[in-house]
């Protein structure tokens, strides 16, 4: 697998936050959004086997794997190391940009899929694969980044047509006024989570945390 970085911290997104966790940071991805805060992980990274991610795995006696990226998806060995991961009891979260299939990962036991929709400030929203909402499962997650009102209101056109068991979760773009977005979701009683990233709270910008 081509990886950018791997380590050792706490989640901070989505309904483990909190959760200590091993973090495989895949290289590559195949859309750019205009928030992005992860740009370095488009590149090329440096090949790693999959035993020798198991093994940083196991060093660091986590339960729980965040698979994120750049986009994992892309990566043809994921599914390959997710199952090896849920044989050991591991649990995986993966995180992708949601113009993927997720199909091949469906069948596979301690498995979540955080799958974003993006929103008009991404410049990205053209991308969503929307065939992949109806095919998630309760304790996944549908996320979606939210810049601005235009996003917001993007993101409740949407919830109209979702009636799924996933979890739904808005996210501000950090450095956005997350009060704000927490305000249009009382006054519309929205039944969605809004949610910091908390590692950013914790450490800030720094990479690897």
């Amino acid at each position: 697998m081509r990886i950018i970085e791997v380590f050792h911290s706490i989640q901070g997104e989505g309904p483990l936050t909190g959760v200590r966790t091993t973090f495989i940071r895949t290289a590559r991805c195949n859309l750019r959004c205009a928030w992005c805060d992860t740009t370095y992980s488009f590149g090329p990274g440096r090949e790693r086997s999959i035993p020798s991610l198991l093994r940083e795995v196991a060093r660091n006696e986590t339960h729980h794997v965040c698979l994120t990226g750049g986009e994992p998806l892309l990566q043809r060995e994921s599914v390959e190391l997710v199952r090896r991961l849920s044989e050991r009891g591991v649990t995986t979260v993966i995180e992708t940009g949601g113009s993927l299939d997720v199909g091949p990962f469906l069948d596979l036991p301690k498995v979540v899929l955080s799958v974003d929709v993006k929103c008009p400030s991404s410049r990205m929203e053209s991308r969503n694969r929307w065939a992949n909402l109806p095919l998630l499962r309760a304790g996944d997650v549908i996320k979606f980044v939210i810049g601005d009102r235009t996003d917001y209101q993007y993101a409740k056109r949407v919830l109209r047509q979702y009636r799924g068991p996933a979890s739904l979760l808005f996210q501000p773009v950090w450095g956005t006024d997350a009060g704000r977005l927490a305000d249009w979701v009382l006054t519309d009683h929205l039944d969605v989570r809004v949610m910091l990233q908390e590692h950013k709270v914790l450490w800030g910008d720094a990479p690897g945390r």
